[in-house]
């Protein structure tokens, strides 16, 4: 029987006429364990619950040859196509994410956010703003006016001493005729 026309009707006399590979799918059909709350069941009561749970283990049966059958038919005609497994994940994958970017949760989480790079950046702005103002007033003040004074000071003796052709520094070899007090930059 070809699994693309069998017959899924439960009540059908034709279920479970799958191929003899399909016959070995394993089910546990549960030992006949006496719980406590078969103990206040008469006798007609269990039978008909043991005969209910008989018809429905078979129904699981046979859904599950079904559903192989199905796969197997699924995936003859994927090969068919040319699909790979790996292009089916890739759509899924993609359907996904679309579903994830349409979602109110994605949409709240991207605008908060957005929101708070928004704010960081001001802040941040704001921060730089007020450090280049307080290095501006640090320039100005008079701490910072004799400190440079004193380095320009120390320059021109540098750059000075050199353009004259003559060497104010203290030689490295020690071997100059000035001594090192002579040179005292403050």
């Amino acid at each position: 029987m070809d699994p693309a026309g069998q017959d899924i009707n439960l009540n059908s006399p034709h279920k479970g006429l799958l191929s003899d590979s399909m016959m070995d799918v394993p089910v546990d059909t549960g030992g006949a364990v006496r719980t406590p709350a078969s103990e206040g069941l008469t006798e007609v009561e269990e039978e008909e619950l043991r005969a209910e749970l008989a018809k429905v283990e078979e129904e699981i049966i046979t859904l599950r040859q079904v559903l192989a059958a199905k796969e197997r038919h699924s995936g003859e005609l994927r090969r068919k196509l040319g699909l790979s497994t790996l292009d089916g994940l890739r759509q899924n994958l993609s359907r996904s994410w679309q579903d994830v970017q349409g979602s109110s949760a994605y949409k709240k989480t991207q605008e908060t956010l957005s929101q708070a790079g928004q704010k960081t950046s001001a802040a941040l702005s704001t921060v730089g703003s007020a450090i280049s103002r307080k290095l501006g007033d640090m320039r100005n003040s008079a701490t910072f006016k004799s400190f440079e004074d004193r380095v320009g000071t120390i320059k021109s003796k540098v750059i000075g001493g050199r353009e004259n052709g003559g060497d104010n520094l203290p030689s490295p070899t020690g071997s100059s005729d000035k001594p090192l007090a002579d040179h005292a930059p403050f």
